[in-house]
């Protein structure tokens, strides 16, 4: 907690500063300003940004958006998206464990978890070329000449799946001028980076480009053995980029842009950190002591596993099963071309683009020297994706309306081989955790060492007569199985295949009324047709499963119903977790060689309304209302089967059929926002501020609960719920409302000096009664009894952010200096999207800071670094470490005190961010 406050405490100064520095430098610069060029001088207002697909000066957009240029990236040392949280308060990035699907969130929403099936609700735009997956951004980008964040959804112009906001990245055209420019850095953990760009003219109206980054890093984690020594490393880098670019421009009317590019990456990603291996028992979430052990580490610790640095996971030490590396490979290309044509009253634009997006990322992925599970290198994920725009626009009754109207067409293939499977230990260990007791009482067999993993059954002559006749008549159905489930090792998917083909067209119009001089109506609607097919092929080797099926007594063909059997008495847990461990999800045969498939078309409206009025010259004022949508899809997670989405299947141990895919369904997500807005820009310095109200119906929540992906639409109910956890159609609500403050200041009161601040209340909160579709029908999934009436995860309050750059000359000679510094501060929040307390991050700041010297013109310059310069440890998601609780029912200290749970034992890992990086750069251009 002092933690937290001082990290507040100087979050908060930083705001101060950067409104005060501007503020004192007016007073004293007074005459000795010397007079400048306006490109030397660079407020706010004269940054062109493209966010309602017109070229339009920020301070006149009447949305909130914030953009960074080309020169802040620069200087802040950003390289791919995520450094955008330094400067753009209501902005975060995080990755997870796979860059192929990282996250981004504004105003508190978005889309977090390791699951392809889910769109981010942050869309990403590079180019004017949608990228289906935030991970895209994730990658190296090359030249770029700015980055547009808008925030609020943005359905009308961008489409579906913006129901957040967006980021619009632009790179930089090929120009006709011949220029080149070049830079090297190396860093700790020995960091290299080499990227360079070449542009010039071919002839009088061709132009091309080629720029590349080549980035290569040791890893931030250390591996080690069991004894403590390091054998490697993970989370390290090796990458490359290129871009090449032709602008065509025959006439004044015609303009034509290509533009290729491929990544190429092939690194150790992605290894958590156990920040939490304790056991808990208690009476209430606030009220509990800890247990000397936690019954799961000690069957871990007797089958090899290591629990490096135990309660400090900053000590950056992990220990993974020997063989299972972490791979992380991805390439990823595409094509696209840009035409402009302007017939005099109208200008068409054509975005015509072909993406191919591969990705491979196995290895172990239970994060412990026991060996678990893990994916094999078969596994991968694929999205090839063709996308069509046209947009024609002009201007009508004298220049009264500016009208636009415009088509889009997109196909995406998206193609996951996914290939889980146990480890050698799994077996043992399943059958010693079921076997390790229940609620608040550790199995006597454990405590007095009777339980050995590597005993058939985990048990040892002692503890198998134990058990026999504690089970007594049951004895002879329950002790065969455990004997069985300890057998599997090395057993899962072989070729499990996952579809789904994606076509979407939409047609819309955007207009803007400018009613008086001054006062502007903005109008825009958009239908948007969806199709999805789904279709998957699962196949596995896990042979034991037959072995596992509890027979009812009496009835030897009924291998299912042994969760609600009173014939199984108390027994009948220990019959279920035999099925639940060994089979459900991963080698049944009724889930061998099964074959899925289903499909939706939906359509839906989106569209704005914004009412601006320019008070002055200098002071905007807008009120806006939009409403945004992001598509439905396909949880690829088949240990869901049957359990959740749309039409929920309640015999939980039935065989699965074809019936099931339509399971793994949710619905679209839809919000309705309410902005009140102020811009205010002047030469030297603006303000904005923006008040926002969001409401999200069908919210798409993303959770991992230890076994598996849970994917449940969100809504609230106006009123109590039904002894079901149902609510009445006619009742249900938004269930997540994100709402609350946003100012952005920026100053250039001098020259050569530049400062920006930014503040962000956002309160994005569920409903008090939760349901987990949109008709109410179906309940709230219990690992996310947390929710109602609480704050969304990765959903900080308050985060403040600000930047000084100051380039002062140096003499007479044209040299030049440069000192920036930038930081943000986050107020506490949660990690997890189940909101487990385990998964807390108290409040933080981070700072980053660069000197260095140019030559005259920027010749040359060299420049010294840093990154998180004062070290602040701090995580991006924390998840329940997979397999690693005695069962769902013990997870978290959240549930002490219900029903009757007295205990809490889910072991917690968790994707740290970065620690302090510094270093120098050497940066040349000609």
């Amino acid at each position: 907690m002092k933690t937290g406050l001082r990290s507040l405490s100087t979050g908060a100064a930083m705001f101060a500063i950067a409104v005060a520095l501007p503020l004192h430098a007016q007073e004293q610069a007074g005459a000795e300003q010397a007079p400048q060029a306006a490109e030397d001088d660079m407020a706010s207002n004269d940054i062109i940004v493209t966010a309602t697909r017109r070229a339009s000066p920020l301070s006149d957009v009447p949305i909130a958006v914030s953009a960074v240029t080309a020169q802040s990236l620069q200087n802040s040392g950003a390289s791919d998206i995520r450094q955008l949280n330094q400067l753009a308060p209501s902005l975060l990035v995080s990755s997870t464990g796979s860059e192929a699907n990282g996250s981004a969130r504004i105003r508190g929403i978005g889309t977090v978890g390791d699951n392809p099936g889910l769109e981010s609700s942050v869309a990403v735009f590079i180019d004017g070329v949608y990228r289906s997956r935030t991970g895209a951004g994730l990658n190296e980008l090359g030249e770029i000449e700015r980055v547009e964040v808008l925030r609020g959804p943005q359905g009308t112009l961008f489409g579906r799946n913006a129901s957040a906001g967006l980021l619009n990245i632009v790179s930089k055209k090929p120009e006709f001028n011949f220029h080149a420019n070049g830079e090297v850095t190396y860093g700790n953990y020995d960091f290299w980076r080499l990227s360079g760009r070449v542009t010039g003219p071919i002839t009088d109206s061709l132009a091309l480009s080629l720029d590349g980054v080549y980035s290569k890093r040791d890893g931030f984690y250390d591996l080690v053995d069991t004894s403590g020594n390091k054998v490697g490393d993970t989370n390290d880098r090796n990458r490359y980029f290129l871009r090449g670019q032709a602008l065509f421009e025959p006439t004044d009317a015609l303009s034509v842009r290509i533009i290729g590019d491929y990544t190429n990456r092939d690194e150790s990603c992605c290894g958590a950190a156990y920040i939490d291996t304790g056991e808990k028992v208690g009476t209430a979430p606030n009220n509990y002591t800890l247990n000397p052990s936690n019954r799961i580490a000690t069957i871990l610790q007797r089958q090899g596993g290591f629990f490096p640095n135990p309660g400090d996971p900053f000590s950056r030490n992990l220990s993974i099963t020997p063989g299972r590396d972490y791979v992380s490979k991805l390439k990823d290309w595409g094509v696209s071309g840009e035409i402009n044509y302007d017939f005099g009253g109208a200008k068409l634009t054509s975005i015509t683009a072909y993406r191919d997006y591969k990705s491979q990322d196995y290895g172990d992925y239970d994060y412990n020297t026991a060996d678990l599970l893990y994916r094999d290198p078969g596994t991968f994920r694929q999205f090839k994706t063709f996308t069509q725009e046209l947009r024609l626009q002009g201007s009508a009754f004298g220049d009264k309306l500016d009208w636009l109207i415009g088509g889009y067409y997109a196909n995406e293939k998206l193609t996951l081989r996914d290939n889980i499977r146990f480890g050698n230990d799994y077996g043992p260990f399943a059958a010693c955790r079921l076997l390790a007791g229940t609620a608040n009482t550790q199995s006597p067999l454990l405590a007095a060492g009777l339980l050995n993993p590597a005993s058939p059954g985990c048990m040892t002559p002692t503890a198998r007569a134990a058990v026999t006749a504690q089970l007594g008549a049951l004895a002879p159905l329950l002790v065969p199985g455990l004997d069985a489930l300890s057998s599997i090792r090395n057993a899962g998917d072989v070729d499990s295949r996952y579809f789904q083909k994606s076509t979407n067209w939409a047609l819309f119009t955007h207009n803007i009324f400018h009613i008086t001089d001054r006062l502007d109506l903005t109008v825009g609607v958009r239908y948007t047709h969806e199709r999805k097919r789904f279709s998957a092929d699962l196949n596995n080797d896990n042979a034991v499963c037959s072995a596992l099926q509890v027979r009812r007594p009496g009835a030897p063909n009924d291998l299912y119903d042994v969760a609600t059997n009173p014939a199984f008495g108390a027994g009948a847990s220990l019959a279920q977790g035999i099925l639940t461990l060994g089979c459900l999800g991963n080698g049944s045969p009724a889930l061998n060689a099964l074959d899925l498939q289903d499909g939706f078309k939906d359509g839906e409206f989106s569209g704005t309304g914004v009412l601006s009025y320019k008070a002055t010259d200098d002071l905007l004022l807008y009120a806006s209302y939009s409403r945004g949508y992001k598509a439905g899809g396909y949880n690829l997670d088949r240990f869901e089967l049957g359990s959740t989405g749309l039409n929920p299947v309640p015999a939980v141990f039935s065989p699965r059929t074809n019936a099931d895919a339509s399971s793994l369904r949710f619905a679209a997500e839809k919000v309705n926002a309410y902005e009140l807005g102020l811009k205010f820009s002047q030469r030297h310095w603006s303000a904005n501020i923006a008040a926002f109200r969001q409401e999200f119906s069908n919210f798409q929540l993303n959770t991992f609960n230890g076994t598996s992906f849970v994917v449940q639409n969100i809504n609230g109910c106006g009123s109590a719920l039904s002894a079901t956890r149902t609510c009445d159609n006619s009742d249900v609500k938004p269930g997540l409302i994100s709402q609350g403050v946003e100012l952005e200041l920026t100053a250039s009161p001098v020259r050569n000096f530049t400062v920006t601040g930014g503040l962000t209340y956002a309160r994005a909160k569920f409903a008090n009664r939760l349901v987990g579709s949109g008709d109410g029908s179906v309940p709230l999934d219990p690992a996310l009894f947390l929710l109602p009436g609480s704050i969304n995860s990765n959903a900080p309050e308050i985060v403040t952010t600000a930047s000084m750059a100051w380039t002062p000359e140096l003499g007479s000679s044209g040299l030049s200096g440069l000192v920036y510094v930038d930081g943000r501060m986050t107020s506490d929040f949660n990690t997890g999207s189940d909101l487990f307390p385990e998964k807390a991050q108290d409040s933080f700041a981070v700072v980053n800071a660069r000197i260095g010297i140019r030559g005259p013109e920027q010749k040359w310059a060299v420049e010294f670094w840093g990154q998180n310069i004062f070290n602040q440890n701090y995580q991006q998601v924390a998840f329940s470490a997979p397999l690693q609780s005695s069962s769902p029912a013990n997870s978290t200290i959240g549930q002490l005190g219900i029903g009757t749970t007295t205990m809490a034992n889910q072991l917690i890992t968790s994707y740290l961010a970065e620690p302090r990086t510094y270093g120098i750069t050497l940066r040349g251009r000609f």
